[in-house]
């Protein structure tokens, strides 16, 4: 299957009044579990690749972002790859020519005015070579440099403020805070589904949920309904992914093959992105 674009994935799923999904990766069996899913289900989704995770990998984006591109050309469904939550000027410069038909630019977290001009000029850069743009406004939690809680006064996005973020940076969809945090690991967040149809209204380009893994499955279907397009999730692989290579290496203290731990790790990742992609179907 040739890889497709992300722009696309995310229309097909305005289209029909639902969201796509859009996993982080940062293993190559992240990358195998959620083919691996996608295949299973009959479902389109975006692999993720973010910033952290290339920092992780050497700063070198070529050898990870190229193995998942490898793996979903061997995929029987189609999958887009997105670029994910940059900051570093050098690395979104990368993406031109490169896998990636997407990138989000996270200016978020720097003043309002700056991170308007700045995603501007990067929204330019981007669309010169052809990408797709995310931006994100307000605050989603569990990020170091977001307030403590998602649910503080003032971090939550402003549909008025969105709709002038937006006509000013003319970036292609807004992540948007609306009670979801970054790096969850249990599954206790509750949106404002109420702010999200606001945004939904007020907003021309597709909202893009971010830290989904800690949101419950009603949640996630209310919000879908009030017009998220686009649902980001990471931490939940992470979580399946741990739990059982622990599991593993507790019952056998003399394991040393890591296929013997990193095989089932791979099939838990893969149940748990199958079970997200039957919530979003």
């Amino acid at each position: 299957m040739t890889v497709v674009r992300t722009d696309e994935l995310v229309a097909q799923a305005r289209r029909r009044r639902g969201a796509v999904a859009a996993v982080n990766i940062i293993t190559l069996e992240h990358a195998e579990a959620v083919a691996q899913a996608a295949a299973a289900t009959g479902t389109a989704v975006i692999l993720q690749l973010s910033e952290n995770a290339v920092r992780f990998h050497g700063g070198q984006l070529e050898p990870v972002s190229l193995a998942a591109a490898a793996i979903a050309r061997h995929c029987d469904v189609p999958i887009a790859l997105h670029l994910d939550h940059v900051t570093d000027e050098a690395l979104l410069a990368q993406v031109a020519g490169s896998v990636f038909s997407s990138v989000m630019y996270d200016a978020g977290a720097l003043p309002h005015e700056e991170n308007v001009e700045r995603t501007r000029r990067a929204a330019a850069f981007a669309h010169g070579a052809g990408l797709w743009v995310e931006a994100e406004l307000g605050y989603v939690g569990g990020k170091a440099d977001a307030p403590a809680s998602a649910h503080a006064p003032g971090v939550r996005t402003d549909p008025d403020e969105a709709a002038a973020f937006v006509a000013a940076t003319g970036v292609d969809a807004l992540a948007v805070a609306v009670g979801s945090s970054h790096a969850m690991t249990s599954r206790t967040a509750r949106l404002d589904d109420a702010l999200i149809a606001r945004l939904s209204e007020a907003v021309p380009v597709p909202l893009v949920l971010h830290g989904s893994s800690g949101v419950p499955d009603d949640e996630l279907r209310r919000a879908v309904v009030a017009g998220i397009a686009k649902v980001n999730f990471g931490t939940g692989l992470n979580v399946a992914m741990t739990a059982t290579i622990r599991g593993c290496l507790d019952a056998d203290a003399a394991l040393v093959d890591p296929r013997r731990y990193l095989a089932p790790a791979r099939t838990a990742m893969a149940d748990t992105v199958g079970a997200l992609l039957q919530v979003l179907a």
